[in-house]
């Protein structure tokens, strides 16, 4: 049988355990129960386990027997955390935790890892390497990668990791149960611009008496679209996105403040640095036109998210040859989402892959990632292990091939 087809066996387990996951979210670093679950689901495979410190990671690592000890190392990575959003998918599994979901489906990559742990440990004699396996708190804007990346993950093999691979659910854009990457760019940068505009607050029927940090708040953020416009080269895409504006306690009041908080997404570091220096630079300058001051911090969070060229081949040929040709579809253009798994990439030649999940039948306009609507079909849970297993079996047997003819 090949490892799709014993991952299809497993596919009624791994179901179970993604819909537990999903019941019980958890969010940021700590996920005390998540951990439970997924040590649970490893207990009896001959795994060499270890927890993180500052975060409630789970690292394990299967030793192959199919060459000497300290033949090529090969990472996978599944991210467990949810997002603070209230779930109304109306799923049977629901969230009952308040206030928390699973709407990124990073219940499908553990359960995923999972699967692909159990499919490597059967084949543990016939492995050319060792496999590390990173089940990932902190995705969600917490850097739980870069946590792992200083706790030694890359090293949790006793020797550094070879090639690293990874791959993300989506409930829209792409058909149920496709693959979708590009080679190079795949996902952009990320950082936050924080801003608290400082004014003097009065009576609302008297703003001559104060200085109102409201207007001015606004003023900028419709200047950081205009920015966007005016300041960047079109051809390497900027993003700015205010997500929160906070302001006032009731209608006849001038407050003291105003504070908003925005996404930058970039592709280049040149992008990166420019925005910090023009987005800091424009808030300060309207509030000071205004006789008004500005705090303002631009902190940068997750890099570009790299697939290696050569990975991205290999990733992609291996789709196609264990899955068909129908099942990989290029991706044109990189997506401005972020990525923690970045941390990874930058340090190790490997791929991120994306598969479809969609539950409509109708992707295009399915609810999003992130979205309280979010629904992901878990029939693809078995290919996600299927194709982690594959691209360590078959990137081992070629990095020990090459070793060998050296």
């Amino acid at each position: 049988m090949t490892l799709r087809d014993d991952a299809h066996e497993l596919q009624g387990e791994l179901a179970v355990l993604r819909r537990a996951l999903h019941q019980e979210p958890e969010i940021g670093l700590h996920l005390p129960r998540t951990q439970e679950k997924v040590l649970a689901a490893l207990d009896g495979l001959p795994l060499e386990i270890s927890t993180g410190t500052s975060l409630s990671s789970v690292t394990a690592v299967l030793r192959g027997g199919g060459t000497e000890p300290g033949g090529p190392v090969v990472l996978l990575r599944g991210d467990m955390d949810g997002l603070p959003i209230t779930e109304r998918t109306g799923a049977e599994f629901t969230s009952r935790i308040d206030g928390a979901m699973h709407a990124c489906g990073h219940d499908l990559h553990t359960a995923g890892l999972v699967g692909a742990a159990r499919l490597l440990a059967d084949r543990r004699e016939l492995l050319a390497g060792d496999v590390v396996f990173m089940f990932q708190p902190g995705e969600e804007g917490w850097d739980g990668a870069g946590h792992m990346v200083e706790e030694g993950v890359l090293a949790a093999a006793g020797r550094p990791v070879d090639a690293a691979y990874g791959l993300h659910v989506s409930s829209s854009s792409y058909p149920t149960g496709v693959f979708s990457s590009r080679p190079g760019p795949l996902m952009a940068a990320s950082a936050g611009l924080h801003v608290r505009v400082v004014g003097a607050g009065g009576h609302g029927s008297r703003p001559h008496a104060a200085l109102d940090p409201i207007p001015v708040a606004c003023e900028m953020v419709t200047a950081l679209q205009t920015m966007v416009t005016r300041r960047f080269d079109v051809f390497d895409p900027v993003v700015v996105t205010v997500g929160t504006f906070h302001a006032g306690t009731r209608r006849n009041v001038i407050p003291d403040d105003a504070v908003f908080e925005a996404t930058v997404r970039t592709f280049t570091p040149a992008a990166a640095e420019r925005a910090a220096e023009v987005a800091v630079r424009l808030c300060e300058g309207i509030a000071a036109a205004h006789g008004l001051t500005a705090e303002v911090e631009f902190v940068p969070e997750y890099p570009v998210t790299v697939n290696d060229l050569a990975e991205h081949d290999f990733l992609a040929d291996t789709v196609r040859e264990a899955f068909g040709e129908e099942r990989f579809a290029p991706l044109a253009d990189p997506i401005t989402g972020s990525e923690d798994f970045s941390r990874v990439l930058d340090r190790v030649p490997g791929a991120f892959v994306f598969l479809g999940a969609d539950t409509t039948g109708d992707p295009e306009n399915a609810p999003g990632n992130h979205s309280p609507l979010a629904a992901f079909d878990d029939s693809v849970v078995s290919d996600g292990s299927a194709l982690l297993a594959e691209l360590a079996v078959r990137r081992l047997d070629s990095l020990n091939s090459l070793a060998k003819e050296a």
